[in-house]
């Protein structure tokens, strides 16, 4: 036989401040845990939605990242030409060779912070998906022009259209600002890859970004293109790459969350545990009076566990309340790949929401197992006697 919930509602209805105290405690915990993780899934998201699954990035043999990579531009030259690169329909090659290099500019704040500049060549939006112009135009070729992207318009002077920038020894009139579906290029410089090149890099490429005519045949494109030996290059999704760029920090962000959380939730889990050994404690002739009527010990433990658990649920749902403003605020941090800044937006999702949820579950159900349990091995005599 169980005991009615009803009897654990106005349990918890008679005992409103321990109540409220513990679950706001919980709730401050889950918070914390939801916000700290929306920051690492905006990083990751940032990244991972800035590759494509139909397009490859080619860099030199042995590089992880465009920092380290060189491609001279008769190793684009020949990479364009091959057969499995995609064509536009005036038959120019979804390809697009790029310069990468890491500049330092000032904020609005006045810090400094290292930002990518990176030479596209003219078919690099229609290699790359979701990019599209929201004020102003495009660089021309052969002009000394660049395009900012939008996350870096609100935190860097010089950066609006009309403005000139300056950086690699030249200086660089703003002609336009470009979205990119919250990818990390949104906070990088564009500008025509020849005139980058001569100023940064001489006469070569960092990397070359090309669209497969048929994208299930990248395996086959890989092998071939890493055994070209004439090349000497190595071949991933481009969607691939930039999931691995972002592993490493946003794992880190991961764990942190998770490390702060769990001292916090140390904490919680003490509240807990005061809470219902106050309950216990209090209601010890009604313990008693419930194991005369034949209520089993199991029957006590599973109802104060479940009092528990109400209280922690309680603390979850406020927790995500509390945590949900930060959605969409934006912010910044250091890809360490690259050592450049990328903005990007807290993303709080359903699944994070559940997460949190069900840490407070976890939460409460640890912090009432021990009271649940005193409860449920008291003695009848010894209940009415406590009261």
């Amino acid at each position: 036989m169980k005991i009615p919930i009803i009897y654990n509602l106005r349990s918890l209805r008679n005992r409103p401040a321990s109540t409220i105290t513990t679950a706001l405690g919980m709730a401050l915990v889950v918070a914390v845990f939801v916000a700290m993780m929306a920051l690492a899934n905006g990083f990751r998201a940032a990244l991972v939605s800035t590759g494509s699954t139909d397009n490859v990035i080619v860099l030199r043999k042995g590089s992880n990242d465009e920092l380290t990579s060189g491609l001279s531009r008769e190793t684009a030259n020949i990479v364009e030409a091959m057969p499995f690169v995609a064509k536009n329909a005036r038959g120019v090659p979804l390809a697009s060779p790029e310069t990468f290099v890491v500049i330092s500019l000032n904020r609005l704040d006045g810090g400094l912070a290292n930002v990518v500049a990176r030479g596209v060549s003219p078919q690099a939006t229609e290699v790359r998906g979701g990019i599209e112009l929201v004020d102003g135009r495009w660089f021309q070729p052969g002009a000394s022009e660049v395009v900012i992207g939008k996350n870096l318009t609100g935190r860097f002077p010089d950066v609006q259209i009309g403005d000139v920038m300056s950086f690699g020894g030249r200086e660089w009139d703003v002609v336009g600002h470009f979205e990119a579906s919250g990818s990390a290029f949104e906070s990088e410089v564009w500008g025509e890859n020849e005139q980058f090149m001569p100023v940064f890099r001489g006469q070569g490429f960092q990397s070359l970004t090309f669209r497969m005519a048929d994208p299930s045949a990248f395996e086959g494109i890989k092998e071939t293109l890493e055994n070209d030996p004439r090349l000497s290059v190595g071949a991933q999704r481009e969607f691939a790459f930039y999931t691995n760029q972002s592993a490493l920090l946003s794992n880190i962000l991961g764990f942190f969350a998770v490390f702060v959380a769990g001292v916090m939730a140390v904490g919680a889990v003490f509240g807990a545990v005061n809470t219902m050994y106050t309950a216990v404690a209090s209601r010890a002739p009604e313990i008693g009076v419930l194991l005369t009527l034949g209520f089993k010990p199991r029957s006590v433990l599973s109802s104060f566990m479940l009092e528990a658990l109400v209280i922690a649920l309680i603390g979850g749902v406020l927790g995500g309340l509390m945590a949900l403003p930060v959605n969409g605020l934006v912010t910044s941090t250091t890809n360490w790949t690259s050592f450049s800044e990328v903005a990007f937006a807290f993303r709080v999702t359903p699944t994070l929401l559940v997460a949190g949820l069900i840490f407070a579950a976890v939460m409460g159900l640890i912090g009432g197992f021990f009271p649940a349990l005193r409860a449920a091995r008291m003695q009848v005599a010894q209940a009415l006697r406590e009261g």
